[in-house]
């Protein structure tokens, strides 16, 4: 039906509050009469809307410690009866005045169970019932009914009903139907997800490390890009809910100023946000990519500021990282915002700014500048996702669980404290190189990476070739085995000292004993770090 209907009568139930002024002086503007439960009346009664109680309407109380409050036919048949003479006939029977505007939104189950002490019976107590059923059913009479599900929407809404004489269009209610289906989709998938990482709990189950036998997905759209990997492709940033205690991701950084993020700025922000994690532990650490791979990293020495961590970093690859993507892993300083400045780079990301920083930044107009707060908790490991034709391949996210302190030695030698240290970076950046991959460190830098090769000699012979003459007394990694003695040799003849490396080749023996005739040192992880 293309006939607007006035909004006469509306159903108000809302966990989040916001905005809730606004939706209050619609109302009263619009002399909607006004139905609501629990703590929505009591804010709506003070705002001033004349609202009447559900339980007074149905004339059925609240019952089960309000787990029932509008499962009641009055309610639902005035949100579900059609705009059809034997619709209305129907209700005129049973005595169902029609309700136009229904405004609800769900029992604030992610955030609850976002808390690393929710437990499962708080979690179910959570888990909105009345809420999503009044939804649908007013999504579902979209010919006739207006649903919001976002406070952001109270505005448009109201604007319309002044616009169409209190009524909602058509064309904007089936935009609030769609996002209101699309609302409930995603509430049952976070609670469906929540659920299945209960498993560990339950018998028989497979636990919940394990990829679950249903997976979903989906979240709010934090806003489109301008465009996607290329200019022709449409793309959006979307947030997922993470498990409680999982680290905040891009989607929850507040960007400070810059041009609107693309979606490449954003893959590769992820990228470094993903390692200077892993160098964080070590000290001060500061990273740069480019195209979703590393250019250079530095781990912080003694008497080290922000600002020379950051400059040693970018030195490792100057060229590379002009228009580049920076993460540090402590607040930015200003002698750190002055170095910032000096190079082009797309986008600095870090867990916070001082003011001075921020100040001289601003000079830099086109630099986004994300701030993520809480950017190193510690929590469950997020599933990654990625496509391919016709479904989706899912993992936990690598983590490291065996580092060079805790390798094996396998040669005679055993690398000395200072080759420990850089072996340690190495490994660590080596993990977020496109396989096949090897990483050159010396004096807490790195100062050669080849990845992306489809011969690990190859990778040696590249990351070489980007170090120089620094390779004399550096340290390697590889993020899978040495297939062959001929990575070794490659990377001995570059001057390399010592070398980390995950074993586990039929060949192990030989590339070992190649390591002891050179007289180098070889540690073994016994953990692969493949990033295809």
């Amino acid at each position: 039906m293309s006939t607007p209907i006035r909004i006469r009568r509306a159903l108000v139930s809302v966990s989040d509050k916001s905005n809730l002024d606004r939706l209050a002086k619609m109302l009263v503007d619009c002399k909607v009469e006004v139905l609501s439960t629990g703590g929505t009346y009591r804010a709506l009664s003070e705002l001033g809307v004349a609202v009447e109680k559900v339980s007074d309407y149905t004339g059925a109380p609240e019952i089960l410690g309000g787990r029932v409050k509008t499962l009641h036919p009055r309610i639902h048949g005035g949100i579900l009866a059609a705009p059809t003479a034997e619709h209305d006939a129907e209700r005129e029977r049973h005595d169902i005045p029609a309700i136009d505007l229904v405004v609800v939104n769900l029992y604030p189950f992610r955030e609850v169970v976002a808390d690393p002490g929710c437990d499962l019976a708080r979690a179910v107590e959570n888990i909105d019932i009345g809420g999503p059923t009044m939804v649908r059913a007013a999504a579902k009479n979209a010919a006739r009914v207006a649903v919001i599900v976002d406070p952001a929407d109270y505005e448009r809404v109201a604007a319309a009903l002044v616009e169409h004489d209190g009524a909602v269009p058509q064309s904007l209610r089936r935009e609030l139907a769609r996002k209101a289906f699309a609302h409930t989709a995603a509430y049952d998938a976070a609670i469906a997800s929540y659920l299945a990482g209960q498993a560990q709990d339950e018998p028989g189950e497979s636990g919940a490390d394990a990829a679950p036998p249903v997976f979903f997905t989906g979240g709010a759209r934090q806003g489109t890009l301008r465009y996607g990997e290329n200019p022709h492709q449409e793309a959006g940033l979307y947030e997922v809910i993470g498990e409680a205690g999982e680290a905040p991701g891009l989607p929850r950084a507040i960007v400070h100023q810059g041009k609107a993020l693309s979606y490449n700025n954003l893959l590769d922000a992820d990228a470094a946000l993903a390692i200077i994690r892993d160098l964080q532990p070590m000290g001060l650490a500061a990273a740069v990519f480019k195209h979703a791979s590393p250019c250079g990293a530095a781990v912080g020495r003694p008497g080290d500021s922000l600002a020379e961590v950051y400059r040693r970093a970018r030195e490792a690859d100057a060229e590379s990282a002009f228009g580049g993507i920076v993460s540090l892993s402590t607040e930015v300083d200003a002698a750190t915002a002055e170095l910032l400045a000096e190079t082009f780079i797309e986008v600095v990301i870090a867990p916070g700014y001082a003011a001075a920083a921020r100040e001289l930044l601003a000079r830099k107009k086109n630099l986004r500048v994300l701030e993520l707060p809480g950017m190193f908790a510690s929590g469950p490991s997020p599933w990654r996702v990625r496509s391919v034709a016709g479904g989706v391949l899912v993992q936990r996210e690598d983590v490291m669980h065996v580092g060079a302190a805790k390798a094996r030695v396998a040669t005679k030698r055993a690398p000395t404290p200072e080759e420990l240290a850089d072996l340690e970076i190495a490994w660590r950046v080596a993990k977020h190189v496109r396989s096949n991959a090897i990483v050159l460190a010396k004096d807490g830098v790195t100062v050669g990476i080849g990845g992306g090769q489809t011969s690990r000699v190859e990778a040696s012979r590249q990351a070489a070739g980007r170090a120089g003459k620094l390779a004399q007394g550096a340290v390697l990694a590889s993020d899978g085995f040495f297939p062959f003695r001929d990575g070794v040799d490659a990377a001995v003849a570059a001057g390399v000292r010592a070398v980390i490396q995950p074993g586990g080749s039929m060949r192990d023996e030989e590339v070992i004993a190649a390591a002891d005739e050179h007289g180098i040192a070889m540690l073994l992880t016994g953990e692969r770090h493949f990033r295809h």
